[in-house]
C-alpha cells in the first residue's frame, strides 16, 4: 500500500474537471456505486463518510472528510479528509491519499463543469459570497471553463475579500457589499450559513447560481423563493434532499423534492438543460465519492509516495 502525503503539485486543473465532469456522465447513466454520505455530529462540527465505486476508471474507496467552521481561528483548514483506496479485484487497501487540497479542487471542478453547461453565456461576471479556499477553487476551475471577465467578493470580513481579490491579479476583482456581488452572471457561494443570506430581490433573470455551502443538515445560504423561481439542478437527489441547499426549505415544506429540475450528471449528457437564456439555475452541490476517486485517480498518477507494508 502506498501513502501520498500530499497531492501532485503538477496536477492539472483542466484535467481535474474533465475527470470530475466524467464521473458525472457515469452518475447519469447510472454506471456507479455510491451511497449517500453517512455524518457523524460533534459539538462544533461534524465528520462525514463517502464510500463509493467508479468501474468506468475500475477505482473504489472512501473519503472520510470533517467540516468544523470555526477552524480557522485555530489556523486549521475548515475541511481535512483522508481518501483510503481500495483494489476493485481483491478489496486489499491500496493507498491512502491526504486528501484535503483536493477535496477543494474537486469541488471547484463540480462548480466548473455545472456553469459550463448551466451559464446561458462564455463571457461571464463572477459573484462570490464567501472568500475562504473553495471560493478561490471555484474561481480557478470556472476561469478553464468560461471567459471570466469579472469577479466581485463579499465576506463577512473585507480584509478576506481583498485578501481573495490578491491571489487573481489579472482579473478584476472587487471587494464589494453583499447586493453588489449578487450583480453578476454566476454567482458561487460558499458559506456555512444556517440562516438564508442571498436574498430573492437580489437575483436576475439569466443568473446561474453555484450553491457549495449548505452541506450539512440546517444549513441554507439561500432564500427559498429563489428556488422557487429557478430550475435546481443537483449532484444526487438522495445527498440534496438530507444535506444541500434544499435541506431546509424541504424540510419546512417551503421546497419539495419532486420540484428538483434533474442531476448534473442528466445535465452533461444532454438530458436536461436550462428552458432558455432568462431561466434562473441553481446547482446544489453537496459533494460526491464519485468525484473523489476521480481526482484521487489523477493525484496517485507518478506522484511521489510512501511505502506501507500491508499483507
Amino acid at each position: 500500500m502506498k501513502y501520498f502525503p500530499t497531492p501532485d503539485e503538477k496536477i492539472r486543473l483542466s484535467e481535474v474537471n474533465r475527470a470530475v465532469e466524467a464521473a458525472f456522465s457515469e452518475h447519469g447513466l447510472g454506471n456507479v456505486q455510491m451511497p449517500p454520505k453517512v455524518y457523524v455530529t460533534f459539538p462544533h462540527g461534524d465528520f462525514r463518510t463517502m464510500p463509493a465505486y467508479l468501474p468506468a476508471q475500475h477505482i473504489a474507496g472512501v473519503k472520510v472528510v470533517n467540516v468544523h467552521p470555526a477552524n480557522p481561528k485555530r489556523d486549521l483548514p475548515t475541511v481535512m479528509s483522508l481518501t483510503i483506496i481500495l483494489d476493485v479485484d481483491t478489496g486489499r487497501p491500496e493507498a491512502i491519499l491526504n486528501s484535503t487540497r483536493l477535496t477543494d479542487l474537486r469541488t471547484g471542478a463540480g462548480g466548473a463543469v455545472a456553469a459550463k453547461y448551466l451559464s446561458p453565456k462564455k463571457d461571464v461576471t463572477l459573484g462570490l459570497i464567501g472568500s475562504g479556499r473553495q471560493a478561490a477553487a471555484q474561481v480557478e476551475a470556472i476561469a478553464l471553463e468560461l471567459n471570466v471577465t469579472g469577479v466581485r467578493v463579499w465576506s463577512r470580513r473585507e480584509e478576506h475579500s481583498e485578501a481573495i481579490c490578491k491571489r487573481f491579479p489579472g482579473l478584476d476583482c472587487k471587494a464589494v457589499s453583499i447586493e453588489k456581488a449578487c450583480d453578476c452572471d454566476i454567482l458561487v457561494t460558499t458559506t456555512p450559513s444556517r440562516n438564508p443570506i442571498v436574498m430573492n430581490e437580489w437575483i436576475h433573470e439569466g443568473m446561474h447560481i453555484n450553491a457549495i455551502g449548505a452541506d450539512a443538515p440546517g444549513k441554507e445560504e439561500l432564500d427559498p423563493a429563489i428556488l422557487r423561481r429557478a430550475l435546481v439542478f443537483v449532484d444526487d437527489p438522495a445527498q440534496a434532499v438530507h444535506s444541500g441547499e434544499i435541506n431546509v426549505p424541504v424540510s419546512r415544506g417551503l421546497y419539495s423534492p419532486g420540484e428538483i429540475a434533474g442531476t448534473l450528471g442528466e445535465v452533461v449528457l444532454g438530458k436536461k438543460r436550462r428552458n432558455s437564456k432568462d431561466q434562473i439555475t441553481v446547482f446544489d452541490s453537496t459533494g460526491l465519492g464519485i468525484q473523489d476517486l476521480a481526482i484521487a485517480d489523477i493525484a496517485m498518477r507518478d506522484a511521489e509516495s510512501i511505502d506501507l507494508p500491508f499483507p
